[in-house]
């Protein structure tokens, strides 16, 4: 592999309804072999809360990063993901030789005069491990914030469904309408009026 520093680099967040798209990057220790590293959707809300701990503990250098709900809508959830990723990547402490980030695309990997290598792996953080690893810390990231979230917003139910179109999300979207963390690029919002909006199929 180019380089002796290389990150790992994923997102939490492209799919819901309301909050950040999240990015984690990185760089574990050769050394210091973390057990347990896989997919952060594939491990419980504890697993994931201790793994993140002794990722941060033990990497060589961690980061996260996040595009919110208004960089979402104006740039759609691809262009906010890409620039959640460049953003943590430039976050790292040490910076990376070369990058491994799961997905088909890269995010733009220039920095002033200096340009990183990188490769984009499909399912890299079910057979990666520092893409596993920044999975798991953007995921533990992104749950923390939908919870203060809930604390702000206490009508949607943040807390519970972290802003994932669930039953409950949408019935609370149609009593309250979308409150500034809700995506409203994203289908099923609908305008039907001059500051009015609902839920559609």
């Amino acid at each position: 592999m180019p380089g002796h520093a290389v990150a790992g680099v994923d997102e939490a967040g492209r799919g819901p309804l309301a909050g950040p798209v999240v990015a984690g990057a990185v760089i574990l220790n050769d050394h210091l072999a973390i057990e347990g590293l896989r997919d952060s959707k594939k491990l419980s809300p504890k697993r994931r809360s201790e793994l993140a701990r002794e990722i941060r503990l033990h990497s060589l250098a961690w980061s996260v990063a996040w595009a919110d709900a208004a960089e979402i809508d104006s740039l759609n959830i691809l262009g906010a993901t890409l620039l959640a990723m460049r953003r943590a990547i430039l976050g790292l402490p040490l910076r990376p030789q070369f990058v491994q980030v799961d997905g088909n695309r890269l995010p733009e990997l220039s920095f002033g005069t200096e340009r990183i290598e990188g490769e984009a792996i499909v399912r890299g953080d079910a057979s990666i491990a520092a893409i596993s690893a920044a999975s798991i810390v953007a995921k533990v990231c992104r749950d923390q914030i939908m919870v203060e979230m809930d604390r702000i917003y206490p009508n949607y139910g943040f807390a519970r469904h972290k802003g994932y179109g669930t039953v409950d999300h949408r019935e609370r979207i149609d009593r309250f309408g979308p409150c500034q963390q809700h995506r409203r690029s994203f289908r099923p919002f609908r305008v039907l009026a001059p500051g009015s909006m609902t839920l559609t199929d």
